[in-house]
């Protein structure tokens, strides 16, 4: 079928785009193959992940990092289907605020004001210079279900209501105890520079890592101080330099194997912080990780299609490389062409 992408569409890479090329080839066979082939390479990545983490879940138990009887509060299921990530974040925001009214009880004295998150204390003559009251609002769900989409809208919309919103994820405490880890390692009289995880990531070193890492209030901003081993520095400023060297990258699977109890220790520390700061976080990852920060919004983004997943996928490479093979301006047809060769490039790659 005659191709309706235009270039402006093209170059936004983001749902409506994805979208459209679904719809556009959907009818195609080819697309069909690729949809699911991304489809069952994303399923068996987050099970091997989830596999992973649940080991990782189960060493911190073991050394008593985390409370193995730990239980967390009930998860809200979303399905996505249809919904645009506005719809998604809206309905979030609308199921929270639902929750935290049903549980004001009658003749308590706490009213809610009707921006998500702000409570007053009806009795209180100062009010008004009452500290608004932070919240966490945790996002999981399979990869392709639109997390990371969701919680850049949600962000959006709470700062349009004046709330100030801190996007928290793990990925840079990982990294900075890999950082340390690997420098430790550099340390070593009898070191030849190669990182050695079983002599890096005892119990003993690891707590030593931990307290090189203070989360606070630095410069005017919330950010993590790494300090020891020599190294001086905060996460906001190395986090695309140092953090992403290659001795860090390499080794943080390895790292994150021994560390998940004592990362998730380190999260809820500096999220409670946070909260009790006024400021509403948003936290997105997996499931085995983020039930230990305390919260009563906890939302499971799903699809009921799961084919979607895969179409998804298939349709934000195809996008991407498309983008990349049309010049500025160029029409429908243009882009239709090569949309069908990226296609048909990525399709060859799979077939036997």
């Amino acid at each position: 079928m005659p191709c309706s992408v235009t270039h402006e569409l093209l170059a936004r890479q983001n749902a409506e785009t994805s979208s459209a090329l679904i719809d556009h080839w959907k009818e195609s066979e080819s697309f069909a193959l690729l949809a699911n082939s991304e489809g069952e390479s994303i399923l068996k990545r987050d099970e091997e992940d989830a596999t992973k983490l649940q080991k990782g879940i189960d060493v911190a138990k073991a050394k008593g990092v985390i409370d193995p009887l730990f239980v967390p509060e009930d998860y809200c299921k979303i399905d996505v289907l249809g919904q645009t990530a506005n719809q998604v974040a809206n309905d979030i925001l609308k199921r929270a605020e639902e929750d935290k009214e049903s549980k004001v009880q009658k003749g308590s004295g706490i009213l809610s004001n009707t921006v998500f998150g702000c409570f007053v204390k009806k009795e209180s003559k100062k009010t008004e210079d009452k500290k608004e009251e932070g919240n966490v609002i945790v996002i999981c769900g399979l990869s392709g279900t639109g997390k990371g989409t969701t919680v850049s809208m949600l962000k959006q919309n709470l700062e349009e209501e004046k709330k100030t919103v801190v996007c928290w994820s793990n990925g840079n405490i990982f990294r900075s105890i890999t950082l340390l880890a690997a420098t430790w390692c550099e340390m070593q009289e009898d070191s030849d520079g190669s990182f050695d995880s079983a002599k890096a990531c005892t119990k003993e070193n690891l707590a030593s890592f931990m307290d090189m890492l203070k989360f606070g209030k630095f410069n005017g901003k919330y950010d993590t101080h790494i300090k020891g081993l020599g190294l001086d520095m905060y996460v906001s400023e190395v986090q695309n330099t140092e953090l992403k060297a290659p001795k860090v990258a390499k080794n943080i699977p390895t790292v994150a194997e021994f560390t998940q109890g004592e990362v998730i220790l380190f999260a809820a520390g500096a999220i409670k912080v946070m909260d009790d700061d006024g400021i509403t976080v948003l936290l997105e990852g997996r499931k085995e990780t983020v039930d230990y920060v305390r919260t009563p919004y906890r939302f499971t983004l799903m699809l009921s299609d799961k084919t979607l997943i895969g179409k998804r996928r298939a349709a934000q490479r195809l996008m991407a490389s498309s983008l990349q093979a049309v010049g500025s301006g160029a029409d429908t047809e243009v882009i239709g062409m090569a949309l069908e060769r990226a296609l048909s490039k990525m399709v060859a790659e799979i077939e036997p």
